[in-house]
């Protein structure tokens, strides 16, 4: 299906000469037989979260760590991390099922081409329509280059060593003799100097590479990933404290309901930008057509995300569905007007107005 919808809706010519206008009603189904149904938006907020996780493996001689090279409390045993990097809230546009209208279009209307969204969103009438931004793409998976094993760096005194102890001993004395070899580099005085800078440079990348390869087997390694969770929460009145998602250090992004994470809460606040409408006539409201396009006149929210103990994110989106709802009258779209009506893809207000009167 296409992002765009178009409804092209004619009708043979009727014999009246009287101007015809545009015929909007709330929508009813098996009332309206031929025309548009369209919605108004409603703003829903996506967050996209960056958590990292980060995966430790223990060394092969990590018990040795403190006895060969006076490094203490490394850890014995795999575990996994995850922590939040960032957080984003951004707004989108759904279709609000409370503001359903049906247009139908007389044979002297001007208003004969009308422009949805998938979700049958009003966009524009008599002139194209924009697209709603789309979520940003997930990022691109690096692909890590690949890693020598450490034990591609030991020498064969160490690998036919009796026992993981002497292992371990003999590697240390390596890693020493490594770091005597890049001072002795750096101080210059070594028995075999390198002919110029960017020699000097390669065989210290290439000791930095072996000392860490090495002191990995006694500290282990920890590798990082990061990934991407979206979260999408659709905003049908003010809250104060709905859980959002649970994060746990030990687990990641855990369902709503699951005690093991730490709950994170988002806040929508009104604004309250637009004065409430004025009291509508029953009489009046008991009118069962009215004439003209029927477009927002919207608020502004506040959307704020927290845990227990401090704000994460605040921002400030325009929000339809805490404003009004005005009818843009049908005289613009009788056969005196060329009419082009753009509606914002987000708001649902009016973006662009231009009435024409043909030659």
């Amino acid at each position: 299906m296409r992002l765009f919808s178009t409804l092209l809706i004619a009708f043979t010519l009727g014999t009246t000469s009287s101007l015809a206008q545009t015929v909007i009603s709330s929508y009813k189904p098996g009332v309206t037989s031929e025309g548009a149904v369209y919605y108004l938006p409603k703003t829903a907020i996506r967050v996209t979260m960056q958590v990292e996780k980060s995966t430790y493996t223990p060394g092969e001689f990590c018990k040795y760590s403190e006895k060969f090279l006076r490094m203490k409390d490394v850890p014995t045993s795999a575990s996994t991390k995850y922590r939040i990097l960032s957080v984003k809230q951004e707004p989108f546009a759904v279709a609000d099922t409370s503001k359903c209208y049906a247009v139908k279009f007389d044979a002297k209307t001007s208003a004969c081409n009308v422009r949805l969204s998938d979700e049958g969103i009003l966009l524009a009438i008599n002139t194209d329509a924009k697209q709603q931004s789309k979520s940003n793409p997930a990022p691109a998976q690096q692909i890590r280059p690949l890693k020598k094993s450490p034990k591609s760096y030991l020498n064969e005194e160490i690998l036919s060593a009796g026992s993981t102890a002497k292992m371990a001993e003999l590697t240390a004395q390596e890693i020493y003799e490594i770091r005597e070899s890049k001072s002795m580099l750096a101080k210059g005085q070594a028995d075999f100097m390198p002919k110029d800078g960017e020699q000097l440079k390669l065989m210290l990348e290439e000791l930095n590479t072996q000392n860490e390869a090495l002191t990995s087997l006694f500290i282990g390694t920890t590798e990082n990933d990061t990934t991407t969770h979206t979260f999408t929460y659709v905003v049908d009145k003010p809250t104060k404290r709905d859980v959002l998602f649970r994060f746990s250090p030990d687990y990641g992004v855990v369902d709503s309901d699951d005690l093991s994470g730490t709950p994170y809460y988002i806040n929508i606040e009104d604004l309250k930008t637009v004065d409430e409408p004025a009291p509508v006539d029953p009489k009046k409201a008991a009118k069962p057509q009215q004439s003209g396009i029927y477009i927002n006149i919207p608020g502004k929210l506040r959307s704020t995300i927290f845990d227990a103990t401090a704000q994460i994110i605040s921002n400030e989106f325009p929000a339809a569905q805490f404003g009004n709802v005005e009818l843009l009258s049908g005289a613009l779209f009788n056969k005196k007007y060329t009419t082009r009506l753009l509606l914002n893809t987000l708001t649902g207000a009016v973006e662009k107005l231009e009435a024409e009167q043909p030659r």
